[in-house]
């Protein structure tokens, strides 16, 4: 396989075609290797338009949806971003390269490591991966300036409206399969949340993700 080439098609024929038209974001997809943070018996898949199965029954989302909710979030330098759900920590590598901090949270054990180790090996030193549930929320270092959900969740729960930061933004991706909405939740006030629907889709559910405290838009 011609890995560059390989890069240069889902670029062009999956991410960009998907309105992923940020300049540094398609810049960043090169940079940061997907295929160091994909398992090894699917490194052929590194590039290809489809979830990737990780331990625990988890998976990378497609390239598009991380692209898609990178280019959303528009991580600024001075910016501490949380993200629910480590997976294989490539989400968090993306992110640790346009913010200050990266928070990561992953409640399986193998999968923390895993993540730990890749970000190690690609020389991030601005994220942190913790061990943890947090479908909850994340108290330790908030509110943050972003807040990304690697997962689905049935609604968001509300915790989350409280930890991220008055301009801040939080990507979920909520409601129930076949039909899921990405959407992005900016906190315009103390008490005000402006809700944009970004695109539909249909992704795993966050490990743990929980039915109560619900906050209805």
């Amino acid at each position: 396989m011609n890995i560059e080439q390989a890069r240069f098609n889902m670029i062009e024929q999956q991410i960009r075609p998907w309105n992923v038209l940020d300049q540094d974001v398609l810049d960043l997809l090169v940079v940061v290797k997907r295929e160091d943070f994909v398992p090894a018996t699917y490194k052929t898949l590194a590039f290809v338009d489809t979830e990737i199965p990780l331990p625990g029954a988890e998976a990378m989302f497609t390239p598009k949806i991380e692209a898609r909710i990178l280019q959303e979030v528009a991580v600024k330098k001075h910016e501490n971003v949380l993200e629910i759900g480590a997976g294989s920590g490539y989400m968090a590598a993306l992110l640790a390269h346009k913010a200050r901090h990266v928070t990561t949270v992953e409640i399986n054990p193998e999968l923390k490591e895993l993540a730990a180790s890749n970000l190690a090996n690609a020389g991030l030193n601005n994220v942190t991966v913790e061990l943890g549930n947090g479908a909850e929320g994340w108290d330790k270092g908030a509110p943050f300036d972003v807040i990304v959900i690697s997962g689905a969740l049935e609604s968001l729960p509300e915790v989350f409206l409280k930890q991220v930061k008055v301009g801040g933004r939080i990507a979920a991706i909520i409601g129930q399969a076949p039909v899921m909405s990405a959407q992005v939740i900016t906190r315009v006030s103390e008490t005000a949340y402006d809700t944009v629907k970004v695109f539909e889709t249909n992704v795993k559910m966050l490990s743990t993700s929980v039915k109560s405290s619900h906050f209805t838009f």
